[in-house]
């Protein structure tokens, strides 16, 4: 099991990069890992700090793929240890060419949008959709909250909805634990709907984006990273709603990010689950999340084979979607009852 050995989450927070290197005594040739985007908000001012102390070298992903990951672990081969900076992309690309390279891992968010910034989990796109890697956990996690305050508001909501999520991935688990007797990490499902409540408990301070809701939301991610480290899987934090999601990525690809995807896929498995799927809907509008397919761009008939893919999708993994199977008419019955479908 492999935790971040540092957290290091503040205003101005990338300034104090070469003292938190220092904490994690890394040292020698830094690889910095990013897009052209997240390289411009903050992989340059990385580059800036890090010169003080550290040689480094550049790498700009375009996408999250297999080839960029064997691009990266090639260039990682002179190197001492990688930062990723950025979004998901740049973060699982990095994470992966590290793990290739027996290198060392920094992860450097851009912004709050999901919780690979701290887990040991890679997203890699696929024929098939994106594929989740088993990779190893960041060796420390630096979140500027400036730059990420300064992110798309969307984004910020996405991460939300991530979090949000967590309350039917670990229903989902004890769901599994009890009718098929599989194992469970109690500890990381007490800390992954910890990370749910604490979103859920403050979404009028999250939903104003000030300092102290944004910390909550980086920290919230960062928790649900490190309870898929502590289970050694992404069991915790990603159940019938994560396949939802996945499905969706397949059926309609780039039609809305993530987190928002999770946070329409956890209404309708809240309430398959006989919970209170209104609290769910409500916090996520209250924060500005979507709560329906029509504000992500999705028609009916979308959501609703997304459902039935779901059935399909890691059928090894016991959720509500193999408790409760759905046909097309309960299918689109469950998306209008939660008014996932208006």
């Amino acid at each position: 099991m492999g935790l971040p050995r540092a957290v290091l989450v503040g205003s101005g927070a990338i300034s104090e990069l070469n003292i938190l290197l220092e904490e994690l005594k890394l040292a020698g040739v830094a690889l910095i890992v990013a897009d052209e985007t997240t390289f411009e908000i903050a992989g340059k001012k990385c580059d800036d700090v890090l010169r003080e102390r550290h040689d480094t070298r550049v790498e700009l992903i375009s996408d999250a793929t297999k080839s960029e990951v064997e691009r990266i672990t090639a260039s990682a081969k002179d190197c001492d240890f990688v930062i990723g900076v950025g979004g998901g992309k740049a973060i699982d690309v990095a994470k992966l060419a590290s793990k290739n390279s027996h290198l060392e891992f920094l992860s450097i968010p851009t912004a709050a949008s999901h919780d690979g910034i701290a887990s040991s989990r890679a997203s890699i796109k696929a024929e098939s959709g994106s594929v989740s890697i088993e990779a190893h956990s960041p060796f420390g996690v630096l979140a500027d909250i400036e730059i990420i305050k300064n992110s798309p508001y969307r984004l910020y909501a996405s991460g939300c909805g991530d979090i949000i999520s967590k309350y039917t991935s670990t229903m989902d688990w004890e769901l599994a634990q009890k009718v098929k007797g599989e194992e469970v990490s109690e500890y990381s499902i007490a800390l992954s709907r910890m990370t749910a409540k604490i979103i859920m408990d403050s979404c009028d301070v999250v939903a104003e984006r000030t300092d102290e809701g944004t910390r909550k939301v980086v920290k919230a991610l960062i928790s649900s990273g490190v309870a898929m480290s502590i289970a050694g899987s992404s069991r915790p934090a990603s159940g019938s709603e994560h396949k939802f999601s996945h499905a969706l990525d397949i059926i309609a690809p780039g039609g809305a990010l993530h987190g928002e995807q999770c946070g329409l896929g956890t209404i309708m498995m809240m309430h398959l689950h006989g919970g209170d799927w209104r609290m769910i809907r409500d916090a996520l509008a209250r924060i500005g999340a979507p709560t329906n397919a029509k504000e992500i761009g999705l028609g009916e008939d979308i959501i609703v084979n997304a459902l039935l893919k779901a059935g399909e999708i890691r059928s090894h993994r016991y959720t509500i979607l193999e408790h409760k199977p759905l046909d097309r008419e309960s299918a689109q019955k469950l998306a209008h009852e939660t008014e996932v479908i208006r």
